[in-house]
């Protein structure tokens, strides 16, 4: 969540040991979006973000962003909205808006610029995820690319 409230609740302080953990984990992370990653969420369920689990990859359904699309709108593009005096005009821009956002944020325009691996058919899901995990190679797992151990942070 964003904006003042989220702010005054430190929710980001809250939450930020999911981040460090995913970050440090030991185990093997595929991750296969469905329909919808967002912001913070959906880097926390990646560890970190789409190039840190072993391959990444998404339906045709999935859709990528920074956060959602409405309110990134809303927060991105607030001046030049509240500028449209027309409600009716307002909102059509406001939708344009989304619309183009949503255009962008596909997976198949992810997987283009190379922010996930591939887009790929629901009924093969179970053999992709089998076949990202063949490569993996557990005696490396607490290593990191220089060779150290990787230690743990905590974050408060």
């Amino acid at each position: 969540m964003v904006g003042p409230d989220a702010e005054r609740d430190a929710t980001v302080r809250h939450f930020a040991r999911l981040f460090v953990t995913g970050a440090n984990l030991r185990v093997p992370v595929v991750s296969l979006v469905l329909r919808k990653a967002y912001g913070l969420g959906a880097m926390a369920m990646m560890g970190g973000s789409t190039r840190a689990p072993l391959a990444t990859a998404a339906w045709p359904t999935g859709e990528l962003g920074g956060m959602g699309l409405e309110g990134a709108v809303r927060l991105g593009y607030r001046k030049e909205l509240e500028a449209i005096p027309d409600p009716a005009a307002r909102q059509a821009a406001f939708e344009a808006r989304v619309a183009e956002l949503y255009d962008h944020g596909k997976a198949v325009n992810a997987a283009a610029a190379l922010e996930i691996d591939a887009v790929i058919d629901p009924a093969s899901s179970r053999d992709w995820i089998t076949s990202a995990l063949e490569g993996y190679r557990a005696e490396h797992a607490d290593v990191d690319m220089a060779g150290r151990g990787r230690g743990f942070v905590d974050t408060w």
